[in-house]
């Protein structure tokens, strides 16, 4: 980026798992996390939206710091940077904030820095600093997103052709995900393991062949962390018991929890969320349809940004 210009970075927000696609199945959603950015001689992130005032604002924001690290690996310093940033994904709520600024921090660097990175690059970047390719696939990639990751490679295939409706239930307090993970077993049996990749298998073909009512009884037969994490959700087994009836076809933790995430045909949002907002009053409801695009960078002229607008009282 040169001097003069502004950096407008738009990424979503993402579901993961769908119950048995377990950190390897995620959904790019309409949650967007933006970020306005221009050189700077110091770093400063300005929060626009009030729940991102609590984090820092100085170079050690977590944004800058994936930045950094990100130009660094490549042999590059990154400048000073004075940023906006702004965001509609709930945090803490299995959503997919982290991995959106992740993947923001990374496109920040690539044109900070003129790294001009591949699309396979920032999905190894931001799968390993993520953990796993299925969020941070689906805030880069977009659509839904089926990936692998050893320590040779990370795989990830995005599909863009799914027209479904997505209705998150979220809680208004937060559950980490060191300790939604915390309650997961450390190991299974041979058998277990092949009956919980089964039905993993069973839900994607399912998805893709448009046979939603079988997805979603996989959905619910998924045997990776749900089991173990009701106890730690009790709003799951309410909400998979009532959105069947309601127009949902499918039922699932997203990712670490506590949001839940309800798939619907297309068309069907309103009155799954019209039902699940009487059931569960003191939860938000949210009407969401799957990005299909990734994440996104614009370079717009300052210039052009601070130039008045007349007509207008």
């Amino acid at each position: 980026m040169s001097e003069g210009e502004m950096l407008v970075i738009k990424v979503p927000g993402s579901t993961a798992n769908l119950g048995p696609g377990f950190d390897s199945i995620g959904l790019a959603l309409n949650l967007y996390l933006t970020l306005e950015a221009e050189r700077a001689d110091t770093f400063e992130m300005i929060p626009l939206s009030a729940p991102l005032s609590i984090y820092p604002e100085d170079e050690s924001n977590f944004i800058f710091q994936v930045a950094m690290d990100t130009a660094k690996k490549y042999g590059k310093e990154l400048p000073g940077c004075k940023a906006r940033i702004s965001s509609d994904i709930p945090l803490t709520r299995g959503l997919g904030s982290s991995a959106a600024a992740i993947v923001a921090g990374i496109e920040l660097a690539d044109s900070l820095c003129g790294l001009h990175l591949s699309q396979q690059e920032k999905l190894e970047l931001s799968s390993r600093m993520e953990g796993h390719p299925d969020n941070a696939g689906a805030s880069l990639l977009g659509g839904m997103v089926i990936g692998c990751q050893s320590e040779a490679e990370v795989n990830v295939q995005s599909i863009k052709n799914l027209a479904l409706d997505v209705i998150a239930v979220v809680p208004k307090e937060e559950l980490l995900t060191k300790e939604s993970r915390g309650v997961l077993p450390e190991e299974w049996s041979f058998k277990e393991a092949v009956q919980a990749g089964a039905v993993g298998n069973v839900m994607v073909a399912a998805l893709l062949s448009g046979n939603y009512s079988l997805a979603g009884k996989m959905m619910k037969a998924d045997l990776y962390h749900h089991p173990y994490r009701k106890k730690m959700v009790p709003h799951l087994e309410v909400v998979e018991e009532v959105a069947p009836g309601l127009g949902a076809f499918g039922v699932a933790l997203s990712g670490a929890g506590p949001a839940v995430l309800c798939l619907a045909e297309a068309g069907f949002a309103s009155s799954v969320a019209e039902g699940l907002q009487k059931l569960l009053p003191a939860m938000d409801i949210l009407c969401l349809q799957i990005d299909q695009e990734g994440s996104s960078v614009l370079k717009k002229s300052l210039a052009e940004e601070q130039e008045p607008e007349f007509g207008h009282i």
